[in-house]
């Protein structure tokens, strides 16, 4: 069994980076950190290898949820009386439980880093809602036990050699399962190629 690399070790791109360096010039925009910093900041940035090289460099500028990304992949997702999330750039495990009891959960993967071809959710749900959003070319599956449940899932039910899975393990009564890949609008790219929106 090959062991897969924990979240801090995982390569670092050239658009993490740019996360990175963007809330380190709002920062020394408005006072938070020197000049100097700044500058060493960035540098550091530039040569960073892995999300863990990243991470210190914003650490203490912003919380956990407004940070370029997280890596903190350990604790369940967590919708009981109250809406949670996961959006932007985050890494998901090979398993990911998630918990919306009276509440919301949305797990939004645009921006996602998965660490695993197959990923699996382990949903309980009651009387709550639990919204997957998902780029176009992941395939998503649903399994589980759902007594009163509204299961919707708005994208291909069989994955092509190479396509990433997520499984839906559910455990539900009541509410919703959604999952959505929401498309580029054509209409409104037509309109910004003739002048009519900006």
């Amino acid at each position: 069994m090959t062991s897969r690399p924990a979240p801090r070790d995982l390569r670092a791109s050239d658009a993490d980076r740019d996360r990175v360096i963007s809330l380190l010039s709002e920062a020394a925009g408005d006072g938070r950190i020197t000049s100097a910093e700044h500058s060493e900041r960035v540098e550091r940035a530039y040569t960073a290898r892995t999300l863990g090289d990243l991470a210190p460099l914003t650490a203490d500028l912003a919380e956990p949820s407004a940070q370029p990304f997280r890596l903190d992949t350990r604790t369940p997702v967590l919708g009981v009386f109250a809406r949670e999330s996961r959006d932007g750039r985050w890494v998901v495990p090979p398993t990911l439980p998630v918990v919306a009891v009276f509440g919301e959960v949305v797990l939004d993967l645009r921006e996602a880093l998965l660490q695993s071809q197959r990923v699996s959710v382990y949903a309980t749900v009651l009387a709550g809602t639990l919204e997957l959003i998902v780029p176009e070319g992941v395939s998503v599956e649903m399994y589980g036990t759902a007594v009163l449940t509204r299961k919707i899932n708005k994208t291909p039910r069989q994955a092509a050699a190479g396509m990433p899975v997520i499984e839906v393990r559910a455990a539900s009564l009541g509410g919703t399962i959604r999952v959505i890949s929401p498309r580029k609008s054509r209409w409104l790219g037509s309109f910004r190629r003739n002048g009519l929106a900006r």
